[in-house]
C-alpha cells in the first residue's frame, strides 16, 4: 500500500513537471526505488553484501537511503538552475559525484578508503557553494569550510596510520572485534580520530563554519549539507566509538556535558537570529549536540535514538531550508523582519511551515519525537541531573520554533518587496516528499533500529 501511494504521488509530479522530461522521470523512478527499499529491505545488524571492502548494516543503510533521497530532491529543488540554464550540466555532474561519494563513504569498511571519501565529499560541496551561491561572500564561506575541515582531518589521517602501525589492518570488521585498553596512546588516537568528526557534525565551539556555509550556499547545497554531510560526522563518531569503546567510556562524561551545554547555548542563540537560514543552521548544531550525547551514553537505546535523530533531522532541516528558499525567491530577503505575512499570501505554504516546524521541535507524529524520547531515556539513565538541561533545551527549542513561525507567517505584508510569484507545483511536491517519510517512518521505526 505504501509503495502504491508513493508511486501515485510521483506520477502526479511527473504529469505536472512535463518540461523536465526524461531527467525527472529517472529521478522519479529512483524515488520509487528508494521507498521500496526502505519498506521492504530487512537487513540485519551484521554487515551484508561485503565485497571489495564495501558493505552495509543497519547503521549505514538509513543514512545511505537518506543520501540517495536527498540528492534526488536536490535536483527537484534546483529547477531554477535548469530553467535559467545556469551551467545545469555541470550542476548535475556535481550532484551525481556527491551522491556516489556519499554512497561509497557510508558503505566503506576500510578506514583509509573511508577517510579519502570522507574528505573528497568536501570538493563537490565547495563547488556547489562557489558556483551556485547567491552572494559574493560565498568565496569566503567556502574557504572557511575547507580550512576548518582540512586542519581537523590531518589528525584523523595520522590516527588511521597509527591504527595500521598498531594492528596491521584497517578493516572495521576486524578492528571492532578487538578491545583496545585505555592507555595514553589509545587516548591520543581517540582524540586525533574524533577531532575531524566533531568539526563535521559540528560540536559546539567547532560550529562557526556551519552558519556561514548555509547562509551562502544555494538551496541544493543547504539541503545536502544539513541532511547528509553533517551525518557523516555522526556516522564516523558511531563507528569509532564502537572500535574504541573503552576509551570512549573514558571521555563520555566530558563530551556529554559539552554537547548538552552546546545544545542549550545554540537554542538560546537561535532566539537572537533574524536570518532564516542562520536560525535553521544553529538549530542543526543543537540537534547534533543531542545526537552526540545519545551516542556517548554507550547503550543500545541511545544508539537507536541517535540514528533516528540523524534521519529525522536530515528530512526536517532539509525541508526547512526548502521553505526558506521559497520565501527568499518571493521576498528577495532572508530576514524575518522583511519576509512577513506569508500566511496572508500563501496559506498552503504556511501549512508546510507549521508541519516542519513542529517536527523540528519534536512534536507528534514526526520521527523527531521518537528520537528525542529515546535520547531523554538514555540520558536520564546516565544521570538524573541531565533532566534539568533537557528541560531547558526542549523549552528553548519550542521558543525559537514558535518565533520562526510567528515572525515569518504573521504580520503585515511588505508589498513593495514581494514579487507575488505563485507557488510552483514542483515546490509542493518537494515539500511533500520531505514530510511524507518524516511522519510515516514512525510507523516503521524497526527499519532504522540498530539493535
Amino acid at each position: 500500500m505504501m509503495e502504491i501511494l508513493m508511486m501515485f504521488l510521483v506520477l502526479i509530479s511527473m504529469w505536472v513537471l512535463k518540461f523536465i522530461e526524461w531527467n525527472f522521470i529517472l529521478n522519479s523512478m529512483l524515488i520509487i526505488f528508494i521507498f521500496f527499499c526502505i519498506f521492504k529491505l530487512n537487513i540485519s545488524l551484521y554487515l551484508t553484501g561485503i565485497s571489495f571492502g564495501f558493505g552495509v548494516d543497519m547503521i549505514s543503510l538509513p543514512l545511505l537511503m537518506l543520501s540517495m533521497l536527498t540528492c534526488v530532491l536536490m535536483i527537484i529543488a534546483s529547477l531554477k538552475v535548469f530553467i535559467s540554464k545556469n551551467n545545469s550540466y555541470y550542476f548535475c555532474i556535481m550532484v551525481l559525484m556527491l551522491n556516489l561519494v556519499l554512497f561509497y563513504t557510508f558503505s566503506s569498511l576500510n578506514l583509509l578508503v573511508f577517510y579519502l571519501l570522507f574528505e573528497f565529499s568536501l570538493i563537490p560541496t565547495m563547488i556547489l557553494i562557489m558556483g551556485w551561491g547567491y552572494q559574493p561572500e560565498r568565496l569566503q564561506a567556502s574557504y572557511i569550510v575547507v580550512l576548518y575541515h582540512l586542519f581537523a582531518s590531518f589528525p584523523l589521517l595520522m590516527g588511521i596510520f597509527g591504527f595500521y602501525w598498531w594492528m596491521n589492518t584497517l578493516s572495521m570488521v576486524i578492528l571492532v572485534k578487538y578491545y583496545f585498553y585505555v592507555s595514553d596512546y589509545m587516548m591520543l588516537y581517540w582524540i586525533m580520530c574524533m577531532m575531524a568528526f566533531m568539526v563535521k557534525l559540528p560540536l559546539y565551539v567547532m560550529h562557526i563554519w556551519l552558519p556561514k556555509a548555509h547562509v551562502e550556499a544555494p538551496i541544493s547545497g543547504s539541503m545536502i549539507l544539513a541532511s547528509v554531510l553533517l551525518k557523516l560526522g555522526g556516522y564516523g563518531v558511531i563507528r569509532f566509538s564502537m572500535i574504541l569503546s573503552l576509551v570512549s567510556f573514558k571521555f563520555s562524561s566530558f563530551l556529554l556535558c559539552l554537547s548538552l551545554f552546546g545544545a542549550l547555548m545554540t537554542s538560546i542563540i537561535c532566539i537572537r537570529q533574524v536570518d532564516m537560514k542562520s536560525l535553521i543552521a544553529y538549530s542543526s548544531v543543537g540537534h547534533m549536540g543531542l545526537m552526540i550525547s545519545s551516542v556517548f551514553v554507550m547503550c543500545k537505546w541511545g544508539m537507536n535514538a541517535a540514528i533516528w535523530m540523524m534521519v529525522g533531522h536530515g528530512l526536517c532541516s532539509s525541508g526547512l531550508f526548502c521553505l526558506s528558499s521559497v520565501a527568499y525567491e518571493r521576498y528577495h530577503s532572508r530576514s524575518m523582519m522583511v519576509s512577513k505575512g506569508m500566511m496572508n499570501l500563501f496559506p498552503s505554504i504556511s501549512l508546510f511551515w507549521f508541519m516542519l516546524i513542529i517536527a523540528n521541535m519534536a512534536a507528534p507524529p514526526s520521527l523527531n519525537l521518537m528520537s528525542e524520547i529515546g535520547i531523554m531515556n538514555s540520558l536520564i539513565s546516565w544521570s538524573k541531573l541531565s533532566i534539568v538541561l533537557l528541560v531547558f533545551i526542549s523549552f528553548f527549542g519550542a521558543v525559537y520554533s514558535m518565533y520562526l513561525y510567528s515572525y515569518s507567517q504573521h504580520g503585515e505584508v511588505i508589498f513593495s518587496l514581494n514579487s507575488m510569484k505563485h507557488i510552483l507545483h514542483s515546490e509542493y511536491m518537494l515539500l511533500l516528499l520531505h514530510l511524507f517519510p518524516l511522519n510515516i517512518l514512525v510507523l516503521k521505526s524497526e527499519l532504522i533500529m540498530v539493535y
